[in-house]
């Protein structure tokens, strides 16, 4: 790279990554967590779910939270929607002047892990998502979410043909990007040039994202894979924090995302621009840490960023 390229990533913790935790974690603590993300520099954080509360508990504060960040200009925050009756609770909030700016909407590339995570089949899956962006009728940035793009706990390998499919159909409905999630951390490096490349032709202009989960040690690897086919967004989450909701029994290992801290310190050391401050991701950093009373599982926490040395 000869001039600098720039990424935009996302901040998952306070939704992938708390949806994991078996102990509630306080609004107020979700909420300053939020100041500190946007306080660091991101533009997209991902901030809450309208999932069911009785399925994920996590979430029960879902329309508190929302009512509670500032909201900054240049700033979005996204919220999760498994279903219509999620988007009309994200409806509501938006006519109450606290909405989100984005919201994810979920489709698994297989049948079973559709059933284990959605409770639905395939189809009825779409059909729900087609109803929803009708519901949302433009008033949000809708980011079409694939799971188990490169490989499902139960089915083992997905074919590529099947998530570019899938990717088709949410730009038929008007999603403005879509996510390609490595939900239980299997995809390669090889595996994600092909699927990002092949999608980089098929729809150019599109902002795919890339969500690469770390389960086996890979996340990063794949990151860089991405970022060199094309893909200039990213989820992360601070500490390599979430997985699946905790009430869901699969996966194993360490079944979170990407470090945030992780990511950004490479990018960082590479040139990539990512218009966020280290010292800001530091201090936000160790307050995701105290907010979950342990040590989280990034590298970069540890040992520090290796600040590059611009020449004069």
């Amino acid at each position: 790279m000869t001039e600098p390229d720039a990424v935009t990533i996302c901040e998952c913790f306070a939704r992938d990554g708390l949806q994991h935790e078996t102990v509630f974690v306080p609004t107020a603590t979700k909420i300053a967590l939020l100041e500190r993300f946007a306080d660091a520099g991101f533009t997209r954080i991902e901030a809450t779910s309208y999932s069911h509360p009785a399925r994920v508990p996590a979430f029960a504060d879902a329309s508190e939270v929302l009512a509670g960040v500032t909201r900054r200009p240049g700033v979005a925050f996204k919220a999760t929607c498994p279903n219509p009756r999620a988007v009309g609770r994200a409806l509501a909030d938006l006519d109450a002047g606290h909405g989100a700016e984005e919201l994810s909407f979920l489709v698994s590339a297989t049948e079973s892990h559709t059933e284990r995570n959605l409770r639905t089949t395939r189809e009825g899956q779409w059909e729900r998502v087609a109803e929803m962006a009708r519901l949302a009728a433009g008033r949000f940035r809708i980011i079409g979410v694939v799971s188990v793009a490169f490989g499902c706990p139960f089915e083992g390998a997905v074919d590529p043909g099947r998530v570019a499919e899938d990717v088709a159909r949410f730009v038929d409905l008007g999603a403005d990007a879509v996510t390609l999630g490595d939900t239980t951390g299997v995809a390669t490096p090889g595996a994600v040039a092909d699927l990002f490349g092949r999608l980089e032709r098929s729809h150019p202009g599109l902002p795919l994202i890339a969500h690469f989960h770390n389960t086996r040690g890979t996340g990063i690897a794949n990151a860089v894979a991405a970022l060199d086919a094309g893909c200039r967004h990213f989820d992360s989450a601070f500490g390599g924090v979430g997985g699946h909701p905790a009430a869901i029994g699969y996966g194993a290992g360490l079944t979170g995302n990407v470090c945030t801290e992780d990511l950004v310190g490479l990018f960082d050391a590479m040139g990539v621009r990512t218009g966020l401050d280290l010292d800001g991701l530091a201090a936000a950093s160790a307050a995701c840490e105290e907010a979950l009373g342990r040590p989280l599982h990034s590298m970069v926490a540890r040992a520090g960023f290796a600040r590059r040395t611009v020449p004069a």
